[in-house]
């Protein structure tokens, strides 16, 4: 009986130094190849055996590099690239009250929005970002945005307790929120969730509503809690409660809740969330930054909760660099744990992939690089003087790799960064838009 050495045809095969899956949990897999057809992985393999076994449209060699599943920033405000660097050092209320509040009341609309994404998917591209969860105002605006620029995205159904450019009253957000939703409810791109903002600005009886809802459309909660202890004080002076407790009582301490910041728990918070399966995202940076306080990420991975990782809004961190935020992240653990081994550097590149593609909701198709998810990738350079001599790939990608180091990007198997090249972006109508965004601002705040 003769072989049938018939060569398998697929769109695209990526050849890799080292392809990281991440699950596996910290496996490295040196010398192979990933083959993509219809924007979904087929294969994981050995690249000599991939050369026997497919024959594809397009290869791409990258023998010094290693391949991760797309980094998934699970909690940004990507609109608010725009005002990156308006307002610094200053502690979160007074930043976000006297200052970029009022600054956004004087912008904010569909042009606003649009440019503000087109900046930050851009930006994000070129860090190995392909998945952002997002938090902002006119969500039918960012959905078409990153709908026409093939980016993967969350986005979030603003609920407020005060009238927004987006709508005037509690009706008024959630029919908005129904609108967005049923148009996009279908898409293979873009997704919604709800985003309430904070315990501190959203009733109960916008929660319970939200509630509600969440459970019939089957829709993950995006929002920021235990952020600071100022938030927390608040919390017991006005509720007789602290935040996740009140939320708790209202119902919406489940495994669609994804709770971002976190700064502030105690072991039987941490207890709660893990028993209930509640996803945390973690924003090192922007919790730094503002001297919000620090997330206990080491206790709450070590409990069993999903932990992911995010940037928050560039207004306040003030980049959208995943590579840059899973390395404080992974530092930070440490420090607050006192432990050299909490949250490795496997434990944190999972954060900064399945772990967000877990909290939501999309585990089961993006995060790792597994044979029937979609082909979200990252490639990363790892021949540089910076990251020699390499002993071990997973720890040199966290800890001494960077963004600029990445190389080639797809989302469903589409290449939207190629060599270092934006694919179907234009770079300096890009930074050009931007700077006229920065001459209306700078206008606004002296006016």
């Amino acid at each position: 009986m003769t072989q049938d050495h018939t060569l398998q045809p697929c769109d695209l095969l990526i050849e890799a130094g080292w392809v990281v899956p991440v699950e596996p949990h910290a496996v490295v897999l040196e010398d192979h190849a990933v083959a993509v057809t219809g924007g979904v992985i087929q294969a994981v393999l050995p690249t000599a055996e991939a050369r026997k076994r497919w024959s594809p449209r397009e290869t791409v060699s990258r023998p010094g590099s290693a391949l991760i599943p797309g980094l998934v920033n699970a909690h940004t405000h990507n609109p608010m690239t725009l005002l990156r660097g308006v307002a610094d050092d200053l502690p979160l209320m007074e930043w976000l009250q006297g200052h970029i509040w009022p600054v956004e009341a004087a912008v904010i609309g569909p042009g606003f929005v649009a440019d503000g994404v087109t900046l930050a998917i851009a930006e994000m591209l070129r860090g190995g970002t392909t998945c952002a969860n997002e938090n902002y105002f006119f969500p039918d605006v960012q959905a078409a945005t990153y709908k026409r620029h093939g980016f993967r995205a969350m986005v979030g159904l603003p609920v407020i307790d005060f009238p927004t450019a987006w709508a005037g009253t509690d009706d008024e957000y959630f029919d908005r929120a129904a609108e967005v939703h049923d148009q996009w409810r279908d898409d293979a791109l873009v997704s919604t969730a709800f985003a309430p903002h904070a315990p501190y600005t959203v009733s109960d009886a916008s929660f319970e509503r939200i509630r509600m809802l969440a459970d019939q459309l089957d829709l993950p909660v995006h929002l920021h809690t235990h952020e600071t202890a100022q938030e927390i004080e608040d919390s017991l002076r006005d509720h007789g409660q602290r935040p996740l407790a009140r939320l708790d009582r209202l119902g919406l301490v489940n495994d669609r809740l994804i709770a971002v910041h976190m700064t502030q728990l105690t072991d039987a918070e941490i207890h709660l969330c893990a028993e209930r399966g509640v996803s945390v995202v973690h924003c090192p940076e922007s919790n730094l930054k503002l001297a919000s306080g620090f997330c206990p990420a080491c206790a709450i991975e070590r409990a069993g909760i999903n932990l992911a990782i995010g940037t928050d809004g560039c207004a306040s961190n003030n980049d959208l660099d995943m590579i840059g935020e899973t390395r404080t992240a992974a530092q930070l653990a440490k420090a607050v744990a006192r432990d050299a081994t909490a949250l490795d550097s496997a434990t944190a590149l999972r954060a900064a992939t399945l772990g967000g593609a877990r909290a939501m909701g999309l585990g089961a198709r993006i995060g790792s690089i597994e044979a029937g998810k979609q082909a979200d990738l990252a490639c990363i350079d790892l021949s540089t003087l910076e990251t020699q001599p390499l002993h071990h790939v997973v720890s040199q990608l966290v800890y001494a790799s960077g963004r600029h180091l990445v190389t080639d990007v797809w989302i469903s198997g589409r290449p939207r960064l190629r060599d270092r090249v934006l694919v179907d972006m234009d770079i300096d109508a890009i930074i050009a838009n931007a700077r006229q965004w920065r001459s209306r601002i700078a206008g606004i705040r002296t006016s």
